[in-house]
């Protein structure tokens, strides 16, 4: 498929001043609902500060447009008493709670992409262990091992007995398995480096995470699955609306794969969705909200300058530098570089996708501090007996680079 955008676009759609940003956005919003009309669109509303712009702005253009709300129970308080404030918010659950989707999937650590290989390659692998000691049986797996392959093993073992099986798994049959390539075996040579692209390293070469492979715990990208795009598929069945969401594709490499190739508003396919915020930036967001005052979730406290940040700037050469004032004003080359005084971002506050990558104050560190009551659940929450907090310290066990998850 032929990519609707190259990267050099996408990077000088990004460069762009904010009030030529708005005027974009605006009409990609008004493009959507006039293709599927105002009864047939929503906002995905989560409350944080990327979805609260675009609902700001779509109901500048169109003051009665629904929105909706995925009560997933993982959000800050301040989040859900902040929703309450907006009128015309449908509010949907998801049919299982988190400890649930951990208990049965597994934590999502990492990211959605290492936690969805991880997770086929642990599947994959207890699958090996089982049917070279047990006899197969046409019994379907406890736990959806035939949604990957197909395949079918014994279902009196327990989670627990299969797991203990897959800890202590010979390097030879890892060797084994990634050289015989056989059905369901991508995943894993994916996991442990031997896909790869002409011979060079590949952009999906997870290596560095194969020790997770054999972790006691599953780690799973079937979270979001089930508490978000499960209740959104649902919602849609019911009221035939689609969504209009605050995807940017600054957030991840996936993102800004997905907008390479669709644009802003897909018309075509399974799936038909408006992310008409994708060019924009954190920055852009937070200027938006300073400038026309719009009010943001209590537990992301104040839109402040970032002075620290612009500090690391100074002394450095720029196109600014050869400017008249009116032409940087233009430009919005001057303009200061802001950050929030509480919460950087919102989400579930259990989320574990990308909390390695974290500088700083860490998520789950804050959370001790500003919701003792919520940071506990790092002690209730398990799967095959190992509750989040254990699974965390095998990771910064196993990992070979010491302590990467702070809490």
């Amino acid at each position: 498929m032929t990519n609707k955008h190259s990267i050099q676009e996408l990077y000088e759609w990004q460069a762009l001043p904010l009030n030529v940003k708005i005027l974009m956005t605006k009409r990609r919003i008004r493009d959507w609902v006039n293709y599927y009309g105002i009864d047939g669109v929503y906002v995905s509303f989560s409350g944080g500060k990327d979805s609260t712009v675009l609902l700001h702005m779509a109901r500048e253009i169109f003051p009665d447009i629904k929105a909706c709300f995925i009560d997933t129970g993982l959000e800050y308080p301040e989040i859900r008493q902040f929703i309450k404030t907006f009128d015309n918010v449908d509010i949907v659950k998801p049919r299982i709670g988190f400890k649930k989707v951990c208990e049965k999937y597994g934590f999502p650590l990492i990211s959605k992409e290492v936690s969805e290989r991880v997770y086929y390659a642990q599947k994959y692998l207890t699958w090996y262990m089982e049917q070279n000691s047990l006899e197969r049986t046409n019994e379907p797996s406890d736990y959806g091992l035939c949604d990957l392959l197909g395949l079918r093993n014994h279902a009196t073992r327990t989670q627990t007995e299969r797991r203990k099986r897959v800890e202590n798994i010979p390097s030879d049959v890892i060797q084994e398995l990634i050289e015989t390539g056989g059905k369901g075996t991508y995943k894993l040579r994916e996991l442990y480096g031997a896909i790869d692209n002409n011979g060079k390293p590949s952009q999906f070469n997870y290596t560095k995470y194969r020790y997770l492979a054999t972790a006691p715990f599953y780690v799973s990208n079937k979270c979001c699955d089930v508490m978000k795009k499960s209740p959104a598929k649902k919602y849609h069945k019911k009221t035939g609306r689609v969504p209009i969401t605050a995807e940017m594709a600054s957030e991840s490499r996936l993102r800004a794969q997905n907008w390479l190739r669709h644009g802003c508003n897909m018309y075509e396919g399974k799936k038909q969705v408006s992310k008409p915020m994708s060019f924009w930036t954190e920055q852009d967001v937070l200027l938006y909200a300073k400038t026309y005052n719009v009010s943001l979730a209590s537990v992301y406290g104040d839109i402040v300058t970032d002075f620290q940040a612009m500090g690391q700037l100074d002394g450095q050469m720029s196109i600014a530098d050869y400017m008249t004032a009116a032409e940087k004003e233009e430009f919005e080359l001057d303009r200061p570089l802001l950050k929030t005084t509480g919460c950087k971002r919102t989400g579930c506050i259990l989320c574990g996708f990308g909390c390695h990558l974290e500088k700083g104050e860490s998520r789950f560190e804050r959370l001790k501090k500003t919701h003792p009551s919520a940071y506990k659940a790092l002690d209730v929450v398990q799967n095959n007996g190992v509750t989040y907090r254990q699974a965390i310290d095998w990771i910064n066990e196993h990992n070979g680079k010491g302590k990467i998850i702070r809490y």
